[in-house]
């Protein structure tokens, strides 16, 4: 039973090994199954939350296995060989979504509770009770995650064509691994979304760390990787121009405003079972970017000696050419490359299924509960997963359609947009006196014009990320729409809480 083959294109499985990656998805299936039989009831709580009772280790294995996705095994690495070191700012960028979320997480989950939140949607419409913003934002969220599960079926799609040596096509593989991850999604929902999660977060982080480090020492050390460097790419060594600061800085806070903001990320705030779960979970996810973050970087760095030449999108293969090299050339390590490729598509998966459960419940909660309200929750339980498989198909679609871009582009432009939810739900959250109409003038035209740079051939002028562009118009109109229309209300520009 061959584990490996050989493959001009990186690292490929052989016959064993695909069967491991077999027996692997079709034990995700058997959880979905677990989660459908554990469900208390057909409600959209129970469907969408898990009935809000996620201890420490289920939030915080299920945050982690979402923050890691195929786009973070496959993009990551693929930025950090074509950036080298200074790529390693994305480990600072990581922990900032942490801070992002403890600016507004704990206020909104009491909020949650109280109040029974479902979705990013529920929070805004009680908090403003404007319909025009909720609709607005909700539009955002689903936009960005229909991104992101593009980007992963993209990163799935390349790595099935890899590890199989080209025996699987691209498309044939987004197609089956699609209907995996509906089949698992619909049955159990956030349950069973959870639970694979924490089999998929274990598996990371075992597998990773391991395989980095052998990486590092088999390619001799720190010593060996800086020779290799200096004689491939002596440039990597000079210090970065102050155009290069400025996006690092950029890239940092596009991650805080925009990874925070993420739609399926505030439902799983809404899961924990109590705030102090909330807590433990955000402050150890803090110290994760060392470990996940800062391994991804350093593959891709390690991989610019070895592989100097590779083209811009043939550079998201890296982690399976590293792989690859590896395994042939320390083949009692052999069981760890399945091993990874699994870790690789847990990760890919938790976040597909992740991202796509929310869609279902903002279209589900937010658009067709509020047109028909007497709904009883069996009927939009079947709305939800019958929204699952459409949004699903179009991905799919798009995905098969795009598949010659790089990941970390198509990254950044989700970012771009997610961003501008920020003020809404940040200061939202702590300053009560704002009203709605400066955040949906603000979200309005701060959108606008991040999309609009983002399709310039400059999308990032002066260094400067198009969403962070659109986010500074989206805070000045908030507070001089805010300051203005409270002069003229009370003669008196008050921003008390």
């Amino acid at each position: 039973m061959m584990i490996l083959a050989n493959s001009s294109n990186g690292y490929a499985l052989g016959n064993g090994g695909l069967a491991f990656i077999g027996l692997y998805i079709l034990t995700l299936i058997v959880i979905g199954w677990l989660g459908h039989r554990a469900k208390k009831e057909d409600s959209l709580e129970d469907h969408y939350l898990g009935g809000r009772a996620f201890g420490f280790s289920v939030l915080f294995l299920t945050l982690y296995a979402t923050q890691y996705s195929g786009n973070s095994f496959m993009g990551f690495v693929g930025k950090a060989y074509r950036g080298g070191f200074p790529v390693l700012y994305t480990v600072v960028a990581m922990m900032a979504v942490i801070g992002g979320y403890f600016i507004y997480a704990p206020r909104l989950y009491r909020l949650s509770r109280r109040k029974k939140y479902v979705t990013l949607g529920d929070y805004v419409q009680d908090r403003f009770s404007f319909r025009p913003l909720t609709i607005l934002l909700v539009l955002i969220g689903i936009f960005g995650l229909g991104n992101y599960v593009l980007t992963n079926l993209l990163a799935l799609g390349k790595l099935a064509e890899i590890v199989s040596g080209n025996r699987i096509d691209f498309n044939y593989a987004v197609i089956a691994l699609a209907v995996v991850m509906l089949v698992y999604e619909t049955m159990g929902g956030m349950r069973s979304v959870a639970w694979t999660d924490v089999t998929q977060g274990v598996i990371l982080l075992i597998s990773l760390g391991f395989i980095a480090f052998a990486l590092f020492f088999h390619l001799g050390g720190p010593g060996g990787v800086a020779e290799s460097l200096e004689s491939v790419r002596p440039d990597i060594w000079d210090p970065p121009s102050i155009k290069q600061k400025i996006t690092w800085l950029s890239s940092v806070l596009l991650f805080f405003f925009g990874i925070s903001m993420y739609p399926h990320a505030i439902q799983r705030i809404y899961a924990a079972k109590d705030e102090k779960t909330l807590r433990r979970s955000l402050q150890v996810m803090s110290f994760m970017p060392l470990f996940t973050t800062f391994f991804l970087v350093l593959l891709g760095i390690m991989a610019i000696s070895i592989f100097p030449s590779l083209e811009r999108v043939e550079s998201d293969r890296t982690t399976l050419l590293m792989l690859g090299k590896l395994m042939n050339e320390l083949p009692a390590l052999a069981i760890m490359g399945p091993l990874l490729v699994a870790a690789v598509i847990a990760a890919t998966m938790s976040t597909i299924d992740s991202a796509l459960l929310a869609i279902s419940s903002m279209v589900t909660n937010d658009f067709y509960r509020t047109k028909y309200p007497n709904s009883n929750s069996k009927t939009l339980t079947r709305v939800g997963k019958m929204t699952s498989i459409i949004v699903m198909l179009c991905v799919v679609l798009l995905t098969i359609k795009l598949q010659d871009k790089t990941i970390w582009r198509l990254l950044e432009i989700k970012l771009e947009v997610l961003a501008q939810i920020a003020p809404a739900v940040m200061l939202g959250t702590q300053i009560r006196k704002i009203g709605a109409m400066p955040f949906f003038i603000g979200a309005l035209f701060g959108t606008i014009l991040a999309v609009y740079l983002t399709m310039t051939p400059n999308s990032k002028p002066l260094g400067v990320h198009a969403g962070l562009w659109g986010l500074g118009l989206n805070l000045i109109l908030v507070f001089t729409i805010h300051i203005f229309s409270n002069v003229r209300r009370t003669g008196s520009p008050s921003l008390a809480k």
